[in-house]
This record gives C-alpha cells, structure tokens and sequence, in this order.
C-alpha cells in the first residue's frame, strides 16, 4: 500500500545516486529561488527525450462517438510496430481515455471492449520495447462510479473527490502501483478538480484553502509514488492551469500555472489542438499557430521548454481533431519536433502513414531528437497570438536549426538570431522546408515568407542535402498579398456586408473576426460530432454578384468542438463577371451581441 500522503515522508533507501544528486540540486533551486521570492523549475526529469504514441483520435468518445476497443487498440500496436521497422522511433504506447471498467476502481478493464483486459497488449507491447501508459480521470468521475474507499472524499454534487480528505487518494495511488508493478510505466492525469472538497469542508474553507490543499496532497503522494518507482513517467494534463480554450487571454492565465508540479510530472500540457485566434486561409495553418502560442505563453511563465507538451500532432480520423487524417500534416509534425518538448507524442490513426512518409517521420524525428538532445531548443520572434513572426531554434556544434512561422496577412521578414552566447557565426543556410507557393528568401540571418507560412533553415551541417525535408504541396502560400479597398457595415444582429468592385486578376481574400462588446475577441461554440453544427453554417460567409451566388472556398466547414472566433473566405476573379459590384455578406448565428470587423485582400497564387 501507498503511504498516507498526509504523512511524513519515510526515507528511500534504494535511490540512485543520479537521483540523489538531482533531488538534491533541485532542493538547492527551490531553496535559493525562495530567497528571491520566486518558483524555479527543478532540472528536467528526463534523462532524454522520448517518442510517444497515444491512441487518443484513432478513437474518440467524447467528441464523437468511435468507442475504444481492444481490436483497435492492438491494430495500431501492430501499426506502431510497422513504423518502428520503417525507421519511427516509439518508446511508449499511451491508452489513453476509458479503458476502465466504469466500476472497477481503476483496476480492471471494461467488457465487452476488452474481454480479456490488458495483459495480452501490455507483453506484446514489453516484448517489442515499447513501455505501455495509462490515462486516468484523476479525482473526478468521467465514466466511472464512486468506489466505496472514495465515497468520503465525494464533493457536493457527487463528481469530483478531495484528495485531501477521506480514503479517495489512498485508494488511487494503490490503484496507480498496482498497474506499475503489472508492466506500466508511464501515467497521464488528465480532468484533475483542484477545487473538490467535501461539503463539510467547503463550508469552512475558502476556494484558495481547498486548491492549495489539494494541491498539496496530491503532489506529495505522486513524489511518494516518484521516489518508489523513479523510472515511472508522470504526465500532467488538464486542470493543472493554464487558459487553454483561446489565444487572447492575457497573463496571468486566469486559472494559474504552479511550477511545483515540476516537482513531480515531467511534462505539462497546453493543450489539443484547436484552431487559434488568428485566423488563416488554411484552418490547419491557425491550428499550429495555436500550438505555438500556448508553449510560448508557459515558457514565458517559467516552464522550461523541454518539459512543455504541445499535444500539437494528431492525424486520427474522428471528431476531436476536426477528421484531419494526414491534411498538412508534415508542417505540424515539423513543429510538434522543434518545439522543444522532451515528450513527442503521436495521436491517432498510424496506420494513415505509410511509404515514404513513414521514412520522412523518421528522418524528421533523427534531427529533431538530435537538437533536444545534444542541443537546446530556443523561441524566437514575437508572441504567435499576437500576429507576430516567431520561431524555434535549435544550436548544436554541428550547426543550427531555425523553423520560423508568419501568421500575419502580409509578406514579413524575420530576423534568425544567435541561440547561444557561444554559437558560431551561422555562415551558409539553405531552405530545407517550405509550405509551396511564395518561395522564402533567405538573406544570411534573415528570411522573408509569405503570409500564413513556415519554413525551415539549416546552417552548418544542417546545410547538407541529407537534411532537406521538401515541400509540403497541400498548403499553398500566395505568391503576393495586398489590402483591397473593402467598407464593411453593420447590417443586423450578427451581420456585416460590403460591396466591392471585383478585381480584375487574382484571388479576392475576405477575413471577418468577431468580438464582444468589450472588445474581446469571442469564439462561437457549436458542439461536436455527431449533433454538433458546421462553422460553415454558423459563420456563413456568402458572395452575389446581381441575382447570382458567386462561389466563395472556404476550408473552416467542419464541425469545431473547440469554438471558432474568424471567418476566411476566397473568392477567384475568374468567378466574376466584370464591371459588376460584389456583395459580400457574413452572418454569425452566435447568440450573444458581437461585433464584427471584416478586411478584404487581393492575393496572387
């Protein structure tokens, strides 16, 4: 059995010396770094980076309705293993959400989906090497009935429990050593409720006595748990801070980050993938720009980049990832590597990667890894939220890596900058990867690209041929990009038009954002798949010319779980009849007032 939490903590006797340096280096962080008032990160958990597959979007039973099954879960097993022949590299295997058996207590597996329950996949996994992990729902009931131990820990409404109170946390970290010593090793805690208590205790404690309480139960049981089993992989994801549902909330995150989880997990997460607040002419391009802004926003709150999860590369086919498949996929596989983040997940359906893009993964992965591991990986540029040019950089002896990224409406120029106070002059660089189209210049340490676009430079070795990643064909930058003389009015709740002459040449280009009436910009939610709305219809952005419908691409008709605050529209010349206005009209079906703000551009592809 686990320890009390709540306890004194027993000496460990069998402890590696590495260990013991490491805790005690930490302890002498933390120490000075109170002295100065201040949070610092320990050094990172991670001796080196891993790869991660996570079966989370080849299934979906919260956006969609595709079950987790045991067939399922071992075909990408045996697809994972496929990949790892081709050259992919797989450390671990997460099972992600609802394995569990809704009355099991976190120890036995659900029926019918898994007869059998986990052993044959854990050996087959342990036998091809390949560490197994698991997700749990932490202390609140997703899919999962009160066990008996943890009913005295139960919150008012019956859906979350106190870690600090009654026999709930005992009961979960047995639960968590009895599947370390049954082969797993890596756990993923995710819907955590910092603020459960019981209704006793509510009622004589504030809500920042109840989160602190908690907060403090539950780490010191995962160091107990830690120092137990210290090859174990612990995973933080939601509920341990951050404002992750948009990218124009300012710091401080309104629920606040807490740099002593480092203590105890090894990554935290920011997030899964969901379009930004900027908007692009390729949703997919907005969704990156998403997994960029958040890591940017915990790096800037103290998180070192390597122990930052993105969650930003999924390629399943279900709803919680907007059925991607492999839609621009290698520029998000691309940043998911150069982020920094020592944990490099993979989600969903494996077994769309085959061929030569299983070769050009795994090369991707070769740099990459070499970068995290011998390297640092650095930010540069401004805040992707903020419309602003950024990048990541990594700086070996080799050489270094820069992928860098314009999310604004206009050709922009960035600047490549030293990484390292002992970083050689960066000398000849060479393109090694672009979105096609506008064609980036790269002039010394500067690099000019189109708008919406990434690219990545090599220098040094990096230069070399061996290196060069290609064109990713399915996303198309505009060759030029300029404002087009656009007034758009009100027309009725929720209503903007304008009237346009068409242009001659060229791709007329329309982007409507929308606000609250304080100024905010304020995403419009339609639910998920199956009864969920398409963006397509709830922000209709329609084109006439006279009595005739002009056809306008749009690339946001999906069903967005995670909300949409923009429209982007193109409409191409050649659907024009000359001399004739066109009239333009966007509508949001948002129930709340908004306003709305639209721009026209004319683009050359």
């Amino acid at each position: 059995m686990i320890p009390n939490p709540l306890m004194p903590l027993a000496p460990i006797q069998k402890v590696s010396r590495r260990i013991r340096a490491a805790a005690s280096l930490a302890a002498l962080l933390f120490a000075a770094c109170a002295a100065l008032g201040q949070n610092e990160p320990p050094p990172p958990a991670l001796e080196a980076p891993i790869s991660v597959y996570n079966n989370w979007s080849s299934y979906d039973e919260l956006s969609d309705n595709i079950p987790l099954t045991e067939t399922l879960a071992m075909r990408e097993l045996d697809e994972l293993l496929r990949l790892k022949r081709a050259g992919v590299r797989f450390d671990y295997y997460m099972m992600d959400a609802f394995w569990f058996a809704p009355d099991g207590a976190y120890r036995t597996w659900r029926t019918p989906n898994w007869p059998k329950g986990p052993d044959a996949w854990i050996k087959k996994c342990r036998d091809n090497g390949v560490l197994p992990g698991l997700w749990f729902s932490t202390n609140t009931l997703v899919k999962i009935q009160p066990a008996p131990a943890w009913r005295d820990s139960l919150n008012a409404d019956g859906g979350a429990m106190s870690f600090f109170e009654g026999g709930f946390l005992p009961d979960f970290m047995d639960a968590l050593q009895f599947w370390y010593d049954r082969g797993i090793r890596m756990f993923k805690f995710d819907f955590v409720d910092m603020s459960a208590a019981t209704p006793a205790d509510a009622a004589k404690m504030s809500k920042a006595e109840i989160r602190e309480r908690n907060a403090a139960a539950f780490r010191r049981a995962l160091l107990i748990f830690r120092r137990k089993n210290p090859d174990a992989v612990l995973l933080a994801f939601n509920g341990f801070g951050g404002t992750l549902d948009n990218t124009y909330a300012r710091l401080p995150f309104a629920d606040p980050t807490d740099l002593r989880w480092l203590e105890v997990f090894q990554m935290e997460y920011t997030g899964d993938p969901r379009p930004s607040d900027v908007p692009e002419a390729d949703f997919w391009r907005s969704m990156d720009i998403y997994s960029d802004h958040m890591v940017r926003r915990f790096e800037q709150l103290g998180f070192p980049l390597e122990r930052i999860d993105s969650t930003g590369f999924m390629v399943g086919k279900t709803g919680t990832i907007y059925y991607r498949a492999m839609h621009a996929w290698k520029g998000a596989f691309l940043l998911m590597m150069a982020r920094g983040g020592w944990v490099n997940t993979v989600h969903g359906n494996l077994e769309l990667i085959q061929g030569e893009d299983a070769h050009w993964m795994a090369r991707v992965q070769s740099l990459f890894f070499e970068l995290q591991a011998l390297g640092r990986i650095h930010t540069f540029g401004g805040i992707p939220g903020n419309v602003e040019p950024y990048g990541f950089g990594g700086v070996t002896t080799r050489g270094a890596v820069y992928v860098a990224v314009n999310p604004a409406q206009s050709v922009a120029t960035i600047k490549l900058p030293q990484l390292a106070p002992n970083q050689p002059a960066l000398g000849f660089g060479r393109i090694q990867f672009r979105d096609a189209g506008f064609g980036p210049r790269l002039n010394g340490d500067h690099i000019t690209l189109g708008p919406g676009q990434m690219a990545m430079v090599g220098y040094g070795a990096y230069a070399s041929p061996q290196y060069d990643f290609g064109l990713q064909e399915d996303v198309v930058i505009p060759r030029s990009i300029a404002p087009f003389a656009a007034n758009f009015e009100s027309t009725g709740a929720g209503t903007i038009a304008a009237s346009v002459e068409p242009p001659t040449h060229g791709v007329l280009r329309v982007i409507v954002q929308q606000y609250d009436l304080n100024g905010q910009l304020r995403r419009t939610w339609a639910g998920g798949p199956p009864n969920g709305e398409n963006m397509g219809k709830v922000f209709a952005l329609t084109a006439t010319q006279a009595d005739r419908t002009v056809p306008v691409k749009i690339d946001y008709d999906k069903i967005i779980w995670s909300g949409l605050s923009w429209a982007v529209g193109e409409i191409d010349a050649n659907d024009l009849t000359p001399g004739v206005s066109v009239n333009i009209r966007f509508h949001s079906s948002e129930k709340d007032p908004v306003t709305l703000k639209g721009a026209a551009y004319l683009v050359e592809y």
